[in-house]
């Protein structure tokens, strides 16, 4: 079996944003129930819901784990059921919260090589010492056990596989074509019975990812903008949000169109932009996700394979 709990569902800055004062945002800051604060996108996934694995670590991630009683410690001293980190990219959203586990505690953390050049190159990350936090490169499309602290397998076995996005906003360079295959991965986890597919950030579905998602019994898909010109049209921001990475829930070439023909056991949208109106329970747009197949990620969310 495949337990996962959602850490954290919202993009970048979250849910509200600290420094946003659009509406939504001061919905979710004043505890409106239609509009939940929602934390920076990370999940953790067990096969036995004694050893945990984050997939990503969020800017958010200390205050996830003491939101999360699975991830509390339960024996001795110290002692935690985080096992390991599986990282998809190298951007600040998922690998700043690396930082919060550098307290002498023994795991494994996974990635393509890209992502492992990123933090070999930042020295702050040798706080995770290698006494401690061994790093495992995982090849493409490969598949990868993922293995507990003193070398039993989980039960899990994770691929990470290519899926079209763009190099980490801190490494863009002017005139880039910041279009990368390279730089974001998807994640498919298996038990051997059950699979699920974590893709947070997608700026189009390619043939190769469509048959990755094909069949799978759950999969976990970016859901970052309403609209491809949402930033834009709210001024929030130059970019569209394939420019940023990231298809759109809706309108032309969407996520919502894109699924339409491939079979899936469910499908969650994930990594949600604060602009989103999907964040507004009560909205059309959440219900039209909602109609067409959708559910909706929170934090606190919990989904059993």
């Amino acid at each position: 079996m495949i337990f996962i709990t959602v850490l954290g569902a919202a993009a970048g800055g979250g849910f509200p944003q600290w420094n946003s004062n659009a509406v939504r945002c001061g919905r979710a800051r004043n505890a409106d129930p239609l509009c939940p604060p929602q934390s920076q996108t990370s999940l953790a996934i067990s096969a036995d819901q004694r050893h945990w694995f984050l997939l990503n670590a969020s800017p958010d991630l200390r205050q996830q784990i003491l939101s999360t009683p699975v991830l509390h410690p339960r024996e001795g001293l110290r002692s935690s059921p985080i096992a390991g980190v599986v990282l998809t990219a190298a951007e600040v959203d998922t690998i700043t919260g690396l930082l919060c586990l550098r307290e002498r505690h023994e795991l494994d953390l996974y990635a393509a090589p890209p992502v492992l050049d990123v933090l070999a190159e930042n020295p702050i990350f040798n706080a995770l010492s290698s006494e401690f936090v061994t790093r495992h490169t995982i090849a493409t499309t490969v598949p990868s056990s993922l293995r507990l602290p003193d070398g039993q397998d989980s039960g899990l076995t994770a691929t990470l596989f290519p899926v079209p996005g763009k190099v980490p906003l801190f490494l863009e360079t002017a005139g880039q074509d910041v279009q990368s295959d390279e730089d974001v991965m998807g994640l498919d986890i298996s038990d051997g019975a059950k699979r699920m597919v974590f893709i947070p950030g997608c700026a189009h579905l390619t043939e190769a990812v469509r048959s990755r998602i094909a069949d799978a019994d759950l999969v976990f898909f970016d859901g970052t903008l309403w609209e491809d010109d949402e930033m834009i049209r709210a001024g929030l921001g130059p970019k569209t949000g394939r420019r940023m990475g990231h298809m759109p829930v809706s309108g032309e070439g969407s996520t919502i169109d894109a699924f339409a023909d491939i079979s899936v056991g469910r499908k969650i949208l994930i990594h949600i932009n604060n602009s989103n109106p999907i964040l507004d329970r009560a909205s059309p747009e959440h219900a039209m996700v909602i109609a067409a197949g959708w559910d909706v990620a929170f934090d606190g969310m919990t989904v059993q394979l």
